[in-house]
């Protein structure tokens, strides 16, 4: 019999709902508190014995401050992957009360999954990379909103001229329209342009710079020896994994990226279908963009040989196997299902290979 006390908590911006299934009972107590530490804390003093305590919620847009509050009290406390809760087919109620009570009865019969939560300083460095990442799809929608306005007004760049190159930008500077409304809205999106450019150089150097530093500094350069992840994809990924000894194979990491396929079968019939897309999307964007560099012959380039120096010979020998296979994988798979399919395949591919190079599973 499970002595333990199980606390569902549905975590919203002002309030929490809170449900309490205590051992051998199968209905909940149920209420609702504010969400501030002082309530949390009086939630969990009224229970005389803390360690019998085990707490769980959801993973929100709430972060993870509910967790460490708890664990800072000595309580047991479980932060809950969403997509993972199991979902009875036909319910059409749902409600903050009956998600913490479904949360608090699945929770005791072990149905739900838990994720990794970061330290303070792990998820400090994640949001900076996603801060970049935010810069740099604003700075593209900026540029789509000037070529939108170019070609509104019928402006073309001379031919020959590199978009959004120096003489490109130089010959938007120069841009007349002839009346003063369109040359002040031209020039607020020139500004909009330049501001987010101007904030991803700040921003790429503090993340070159943090680089170099602990904790990041041997993953950043351990995964660069791989082709194709040079600081920013390798800060990404280990800013994104943050440990990668906690998945035991190859393949739960893969699937973590979601760049597995996804399967339908049953009985005789086996259905494969596209990458399932529901694991990390910050990883899986940075293996595909490094998946691009395998379409060339394997080559240590000037730039690859530079974050090999200092690595050991075994490092070396692994990131020249891996270039080969993988080289193989997209000639093989671009003859027969295209560049972008076999693109995705090698990435797959290439996920596995940097979890082996992390978790020293480099035998060749």
């Amino acid at each position: 019999m499970d002595n333990s006390t199980h606390i569902g908590l549905d975590v919203h911006k002002d309030t929490i709902a809170v449900a309490i299934l205590r051992p051998g009972t199968a209905e909940c107590d149920e209420l609702t508190i504010d969400n501030s530490p002082q309530a949390i804390r009086r939630l969990i003093s009224r229970h005389p014995e803390p360690q019998a305590l085990r707490v769980c919620y959801e993973a929100g847009p709430t972060g993870y401050d509910t967790h460490r509050l708890i664990t800072s009290m000595d309580v047991a406390c479980e932060v809950i992957a969403p997509a993972l809760v199991p979902r009875r087919a036909g319910v059409r109620v749902k409600t903050d009360r009956l998600d913490a009570r479904n949360l608090a009865r699945l929770h005791r019969a072990g149905e739900l999954t838990a994720i990794r939560v970061p330290s303070s300083a792990e998820e400090a460095i994640r949001d900076l990379v996603r801060a970049r990442e935010d810069l740099k799809a604003d700075r593209r929608l900026a540029q789509q909103r000037i070529r939108s306005f170019l070609l509104r007004h019928g402006r073309q760049h001379p031919k020959g001229m590199g978009s959004w190159t120096r003489p490109f930008e130089q010959w938007l500077s120069v841009q007349q329209f002839g009346e003063v409304a369109a040359d002040a809205a031209f020039r607020h999106l020139l500004s909009a342009y330049s501001v987010r450019s101007s904030q991803l150089k700040m921003i790429d150097a503090e993340i070159a710079e943090i680089a170099l530093r602990e904790p990041l500094a041997d993953p950043v350069a351990r995964l660069g020896c791989l082709r194709g992840i040079a600081t920013l994809s390798a800060v990404t990924m280990a800013a994104e994994v943050c440990d990668f000894r906690r998945f035991g194979s190859a393949e739960s990491f893969m699937s973590f990226t979601g760049l597995v396929p996804s399967e339908h079968s049953s009985g005789a019939s086996v259905r494969h279908g596209s990458i399932t897309k529901t694991g990390n999307c910050h990883i899986r964007r940075v293996l595909v963009e490094a998946a691009w560099a395998y379409r060339y012959r394997p080559a240590v380039g000037k730039l690859l040989a530079a974050r090999l120096e200092g690595q050991p010979p075994e490092v070396a020998a692994y990131s020249w196997a891996a270039q080969c296979r993988l080289h193989n994988t997209y000639r093989r798979l671009a003859a027969r299902k295209g560049p972008h399919k076999a693109v995705v395949a090698v990435a797959r591919e290439l996920s596995g290979f940097a979890w082996g190079l992390m978790v020293d599973r480099i035998a060749v």
